[in-house]
């Protein structure tokens, strides 16, 4: 996948994160991405290393949204302090 395709799916993924997530996240499109594809990136890479799915699979994309979640919870953390 190409560099537009993984911020098209880092959008996706971010907006996805941000409506499950309650409360106010005040933060941009740029950032919105950038927790989208840091939560796909962690997810990928633990997931596929602790063996819990393979490359293409669409749990791959359900723990990309959770990795995003878990972004989300420790950007909000940094950012109140």
């Amino acid at each position: 996948m190409g560099i537009i395709g993984t911020i098209i799916i880092g959008l996706i993924v971010g907006l996805i994160a941000r409506f499950i997530k309650p409360g106010d996240d005040s933060m941009g499109w740029i950032m919105t991405i950038l927790i989208g594809v840091g939560g796909s990136l962690l997810a990928t890479y633990g997931g596929q290393a602790v063996g819990i799915y393979q490359a293409g699979q669409v749990a791959g994309f359900i723990g990309a949204v959770v990795g995003a979640v878990v972004l989300l919870v420790i950007y909000g953390i940094v950012k109140k302090s």
